[in-house]
């Protein structure tokens, strides 16, 4: 971490001079200018101070952030087939996120599992195909270039009703394949 680059950035953010910084501080405009070029080493109680001037403190200072993965490729993919079911996790590690884009592929006459009533909503995209929603005991064709979206809370599943493969885009929140 380049602690004087980043004081700057923060005495920068506040649009104070390295002069009104050392005065909140009791300190002089030449040792917070040699701070931040990194000439000088502020103590403990010092660094203290100045984060506190600043709007901050010790934890948020040297909390360093993560940079968010953006892009990911297929080999990161996970996937999982059984019985004429192909589902592939999109993003890896989805559970944590808000929600979780699955693309699934469901054989001629084959159905996802039937999932049981839970808190929260799902969304589709047949890419490929012609697929049955079923959900409590009510019935949705859905075919290729058509979305479904519903709230989870009666049991539901897929069925490709369709000649061949269908493949279709499902994201649901909060996540729980």
């Amino acid at each position: 971490m380049d602690l004087g680059k980043k004081i700057k950035q923060m005495r920068n953010q506040k649009s104070l001079t390295q002069e009104e910084l050392a005065d909140r501080c009791e300190l002089t405009k030449g040792y917070i200018s040699q701070l931040e070029n990194n000439l000088n080493s502020p103590s403990i109680a010092t660094l203290t101070d100045i984060l506190s001037a600043l709007g901050s403190n010790l934890s948020e200072f040297f909390q360093e952030e993560q940079e968010e993965k953006v892009v990911f490729s297929k080999e990161e993919f996970f996937e999982k087939d059984s019985e004429g079911v192909l589902l592939k996790w999109l993003i890896p590690n989805a559970q944590k996120n808000m929600m979780e884009p699955v693309l699934v592929e469901l054989e001629e006459n084959v159905s996802s599992p039937t999932d049981i009533p839970h808190e929260g909503e799902e969304f589709g995209y047949v890419l490929e195909g012609k697929i049955a929603v079923e959900l409590g005991n009510k019935r949705y064709l859905c075919k290729k270039g058509e979305a479904f979206y519903y709230s989870a809370g009666k049991p539901h599943y897929i069925l490709n009703k369709g000649k061949g493969k269908a493949k279709f885009l499902w994201i649901s929140t909060p996540p729980n394949f």
